[in-house]
């Protein structure tokens, strides 16, 4: 039996035919550093923010601070929920618009729905929601209850993937032909 694109196990009018394309899923490794880069320039970002609103200098992650006066301390949840909200509006703008991140482009990965075309605002926010604000709950549970897509949680309930871009033989250029106007 062949799955369709709605997801059922219908058996096809050929059960021998083979899927009409493939898709490369995203190795963890490459998804890990993705995610490292977009961290560490919307760590930079928040932190700023955070400067310039609180006068806490931050590490570049969620729960902590550095006062000068103070010392380290833990952040107030409010601080966490806006950091989080930071996150989540870079990466549902970026993932939504061209289903890259900065961190995505410079591993050439890419979000999608779960054949490879452009997932919806709704998907991406849900997706982008575990990854913002429960990130370590949906990776635990996501790799104990892995699937053959690579998914998180959220990736799951969303319908979405992330998948490694295929370079072409070609160059883009020569798929290109230029014809002058006389």
């Amino acid at each position: 039996m062949t799955e369709n694109r709605n997801g059922d196990n219908n058996p096809s009018k050929n059960s021998n035919q083979k899927y009409s394309r493939e898709i490369l899923l995203a190795k963890w490794e490459d998804r890990f550093v993705a995610w490292l880069i977009d961290f560490i320039i919307i760590s930079i970002v928040a932190n700023i923010l955070f400067y310039i609103f609180t006068a806490h200098y931050s590490f570049p992650f969620w729960g902590i601070y550095i006062n000068g006066e103070n010392g380290i301390g833990i952040r107030q949840p409010y601080e966490y929920f806006a950091a989080s909200s930071i996150f989540f509006v870079y990466w549902v703008i970026l993932e939504f618009l061209t289903g890259q991140t900065i961190g995505k482009r410079v591993v050439n990965i890419k979000t999608t729905n779960l054949f490879g075309e452009r997932a919806n605002i709704t998907n991406i926010a849900i997706e982008v929601f575990g990854k913002s604000f429960l990130l370590p709950i949906d990776i635990i549970l996501g790799l104990i209850f892995s699937s053959k897509r690579r998914q998180r949680i959220f990736s799951k309930v969303s319908g979405t993937i992330v998948i490694k871009l295929k370079k072409t033989d070609e160059d883009e250029n020569e798929s290109i032909r230029y014809v002058k106007d006389h």
